[in-house]
């Protein structure tokens, strides 16, 4: 008997694979998430405590505020206002390299293309504002942040449009991305980082030096991460015109060691810059992009509190 929380089936790459709808699976994304934490993930992220004011008959106990009371012996009202509605970016990777995966089932773009959905979907039950950029070498789609309904619709069926090609490079388009965005909010960066770390650097720092808070979702496909590979293998680069026919096997250590290496990187450069650093393997559910996300927003408004 399975032992699995309710609707977790739904974040199982393999099902969702069978699902083609990018708005469909955002919805069983974020649905079977909440079904598996049994309680609404949005709780206390709607309103936040503005004042106290003196009870008055008919007002609800609930928001009675008995710590006060205990100290003057009069009764208090907790007065909560709407939180300000944040606006989100949401900046898909669509560079060549994101499309490795789609001959065994999903690419890394895939799995990048239905966490960005998921969430966005997540945040407009919030009535957050979201927005979506796709970048290779240069800005290929940019979408203003918007709480509208229909708003999301457009994101979805921009991202099934999607043909992953060119090369990856951050700096041109983060200078100009961090210059458009003028309003604080968060920067959720999807991609593979198939890129200099120091780049990555300079590019990330533009968005934190106008106060952006911003997390990186990592996106590596568990071929990249496990190198599974044992017969003789014929290796074609994606963004750059080589290859490299070889017997795996003699690598997969020196391998392995390079990308832990290259991970130790790119983990330190996010840690200097202030930002949250997710790796996302395409083999796992989803379900770790939508708690990270709450993790970082419930972070972010302690420190701003």
């Amino acid at each position: 008997m399975s032992t699995d929380a309710p609707g977790t089936k739904y974040l199982d790459p393999k099902t969702l694979d069978k699902i083609k709808r990018l708005d469909v699976r955002a919805r069983l994304v974020v649905e079977g998430f909440i079904s598996g934490q049994h309680r609404s993930p949005y709780n206390g992220f709607a309103i936040e405590f503005a004042a106290h004011r003196e009870y008055s008959p008919g007002d609800d106990l609930r928001h009675i505020d008995w710590k006060v009371w205990s100290k003057t012996d009069r009764l208090y009202i907790k007065e909560y206002e709407e939180e300000t509605n944040l606006k989100c970016h949401l900046i898909v990777d669509c560079s060549k390299s994101m499309q490795y995966g789609e001959t065994s089932g999903w690419s890394k773009f895939d799995y990048a293309a239905t966490a960005a959905a998921s969430l966005g979907y997540m945040m407009q039950q919030q009535q957050d504002a979201v927005g979506m950029v796709l970048f290779s070498d240069r800005i290929d789609k940019n979408l203003k942040a918007s709480s509208h309904p229909s708003h999301l619709k457009l994101l979805f069926h921009e991202l099934e449009q999607v043909e992953p090609a060119n090369t990856t490079d951050v700096s041109d388009p983060f200078m100009a991305l961090a210059s458009q965005i003028r309003k604080r909010g968060i920067i959720a960066l999807f991609s593979d980082l198939f890129l200099d770390p120091d780049e990555l650097a300079r590019a990330l720092s533009q968005f934190r030096l106008r106060r952006h808070e911003v997390i990186v979702f990592h996106v590596m496909h568990h071929d990249e991460l496990e190198f599974p590979f044992e017969d003789n293998t014929l290796f074609k680069g994606m963004e750059v015109d080589a290859e490299l026919h070889t017997e795996p096997r003699s690598l997969r250590k020196s391998y392995l060691e390079a990308v832990q290496r290259y991970m130790v990187k790119i983990k330190k450069v996010c840690a200097v810059a202030g930002i949250d650093h997710v790796l996302l393997d395409t083999s796992k559910p989803l379900d770790g992009v939508l708690s990270s996300y709450l993790n970082f927003r419930a972070k972010s408004r302690r420190k701003n509190v």
